[in-house]
Formats: C-alpha cells, sequence, structure tokens
C-alpha cells in the first residue's frame, strides 16, 4: 500500500514514488535502491559524503523518475501524470506508439510502452517510456552529426504535423536522444557518471554510434481532424516563453502549427547558434525563417524539411566530416582529437552521417 510518511533523506515528491514502489514492482517495473521501503543509505556509518554516493543523487524532475524492466532489464523512465490537466498525452502517446505510425521510421515521437492506472488516484497514471539523455550531451563532434540531428528533428515534426497533431512545447528540453553512444549504463541523474556514479559515462561519439532523437511530452499537444487546416488555439505558454505572437497577445488564438515551427528553430538556434560552434552557417537562414515574427510568413514543416534536404546536398563528405570547433578551441588538443578520429572514420570507411537525402 502507498504510503506518503516523510523520510529524512527523500523530498516530498520522491516519497511518493517510495510509495509505490512495490505497486510498480508487482507491475513488472523495479526502482533504485533509493526509492525501496527497506533502503538504508549507503553512507550510514561511513564517512562517504550522499552526493559522492549512487543512492544519494536527488532527481532532476519531480514527475520522472527512472526503472528498470523486471522481463529484459531494459531502462526505463516513468513519468506521473495528473489526466485531469492532461487529458490528451495518453491518447496523442499511444496514437504515435501504435502501428502503423510506431514503424514508420520518421515517427520521432517517444514511443509509450505502458500505462499504468494508480489505485487509489482516479487522476493519476504512470508513462512508461525508455530512459533518453540531453540531446546536447556529449557535445557534437562534426559537421555530419549535426546533420543528422537536425534532419530528425525536422522529419518527426514534419511528422506529427502531416498526421494532424501540434506539438505546441517542442522546445530543446522537449527533445532527447537514446544511449546508444554510451558503452555502459550513465546515472540518470548525473549523466556524465557510471550508473554506479564511480567514474565518468564511457561513450563513443555520433558518429560511430548514430543516436536517434525523439520528441517528448504531450501534455499540451492537440490532434486535429485532417479537414481543420487552419486551427485556432488559445494561447498556452510552453517552457519557452519568447513566442512572438503570445507576447504580442497572450489572449488572441493562434494556429498552433506555425508556433511550433517557431519552437524548433529557436531550439537549434539556442543548440547550435548561440553555442558559437564554427562551422554552422548553413542554419542561419533556414532557422531564421523559421522564427519570423509573423507566423504566417513561416515556412510549413514540409518547407522546412525540403529547404533543408536542399543544403546538406551541396556538403561535400569534407565538410560533413569537418570540426564543429566551440569558440577558441580551433588549435586546442581537442583539434588534433578530432583529426585523429577523422582519419580513423576514413580508414574504417564510416560514412560522415547516417540519415539518407529524401
Amino acid at each position: 500500500m502507498a504510503t506518503s510518511a516523510p523520510h529524512p533523506h527523500l523530498s516530498e515528491y520522491e516519497v511518493w514514488w517510495r510509495g509505490h514502489y512495490n505497486f510498480l514492482k508487482e507491475k513488472g517495473y523495479s526502482l533504485r535502491s533509493r526509492y525501496s521501503p527497506d533502503w538504508v543509505p549507503s553512507w550510514t556509518n561511513t564517512d562517504k559524503v550522499d552526493i559522492n554516493c549512487e543512492d544519494g543523487i536527488v532527481p532532476p524532475h519531480y514527475l520522472v523518475l527512472d526503472a528498470r524492466r523486471i522481463q529484459d532489464g531494459a531502462r526505463v523512465s516513468l513519468k506521473r501524470i495528473d489526466v485531469s490537466r492532461h487529458p490528451y498525452e495518453i491518447e496523442i502517446g499511444r496514437y504515435f506508439s501504435t502501428p502503423p505510425l510506431s514503424i514508420d521510421p520518421a515517427n520521432h515521437c517517444v514511443p509509450i510502452y505502458d500505462v499504468l492506472e494508480v489505485p487509489s488516484d482516479d487522476h493519476t497514471v504512470i508513462l512508461v517510456m525508455p530512459l533518453l539523455r540531453d540531446v546536447v550531451n556529449p557535445s557534437f563532434d562534426t559537421v555530419g552529426e549535426v546533420v543528422d540531428c537536425v534532419h530528425q528533428l525536422f522529419e518527426g515534426l514534419r511528422f506529427m504535423h502531416r498526421h494532424h497533431v501540434a506539438h505546441r512545447d517542442c522546445m530543446q528540453l522537449n527533445i532527447l536522444m537514446d544511449g546508444c553512444m554510451f558503452t555502459d549504463g550513465w546515472h540518470p541523474s548525473e549523466q556524465f557518471m557510471s550508473e554506479d556514479l564511480k567514474r565518468p559515462a564511457r561513450h563513443r561519439t555520433r558518429t560511430q554510434s548514430p543516436p536517434r532523437y525523439y520528441y517528448i511530452d504531450f501534455g499540451i499537444s492537440r490532434k486535429y481532424e485532417a479537414s481543420n487546416t487552419s486551427p485556432l488555439e488559445d494561447p498556452i505558454f510552453g517552457g519557452d516563453k519568447e513566442v512572438p505572437e503570445f507576447k504580442e497577445d497572450n489572449f488572441k488564438p493562434r494556429n498552433p502549427f506555425p508556433t511550433d515551427v517557431w519552437y524548433l528553430g529557436h531550439a537549434i538556434q539556442e543548440m547550435f547558434l548561440d553555442q558559437r560552434y564554427s562551422g554552422m552557417e548553413f542554419l542561419n537562414g533556414l532557422v531564421s525563417d523559421m522564427m519570423h515574427s509573423d507566423p504566417a510568413q513561416r515556412p510549413t514543416m514540409d518547407e522546412v524539411f525540403s529547404r533543408f534536404q536542399v543544403i546538406r546536398q551541396g556538403f561535400s563528405s569534407w565538410k560533413l566530416r569537418s570540426w564543429v570547433a566551440p569558440d577558441g578551441k580551433i588549435f586546442s588538443v581537442d583539434f588534433l582529437a578530432h583529426w585523429a578520429r577523422r582519419i580513423q572514420y576514413i580508414i574504417r570507411r564510416i560514412p560522415p552521417t547516417h540519415t539518407s537525402l529524401s
């Protein structure tokens, strides 16, 4: 039975997860030892500091927690949602997680593995999804890696729009990637560290092990009838508060599809252009158009995707393999390491990109 009794080492929201430890285990999902009702902190009666222990790290988000699927040991992410506040999240998540959409390679919506109804709480469910990680860590190494990422993001939002779904909050924090780059696990609350928190997490480059990028969080997303080509919605602020049409008039109903285009343009600007990486000039014009202050002047996602295909078509293999160096590191040790990798890729015939022109 769930309990909300306080715990000296757990935050209030962590106590909720601890109270559902046994329920989740019965459903086939195991939480880390920190959330076991029998947990004794590993630093007890030692000279260790809690933040240096695997079970001493507080998760970054109160609604999301990692777990393992008992059946096969797969790492998953659990998201607690209030269906009275977000009534469409399950519907839209399942829509994209069901064949034939779920097997379409253009679909970059996070798959929903399971939906768990929480006992004695009619308004709360737990979504089970793959464990994903921050899209910009580790850093991008080459232009080709950036091209692959941007291609997938454009492809994914275009896919949603073609199926009449507006995300309405596709900011940078709602774009994640899988962990295929990592040779072993990482700690979900300290992504730079190994799962046991004893050393830095080991990983390959995106060229060696290309990740798949995903959109998450459909809490304020909406699905429309195909006949409704220009829906209007009252503005609702997502995580990115800079949308120009909302700042101009946050009461006027707007078409959410052009707003999605702005959100994604701004996310790409934050990830690549604001970071002052070298070699990113090819994104400037398209991102600028996506972020036009007038929603009517923004390209559709079909147009964005087509324009990006034309841009990348002009890139040579040399350009795609070139280093996206942060300012000030052009002649650093990192530059020499990049060239060592680059020569290795050429010798081993590892392609500079892993997405195809469409």
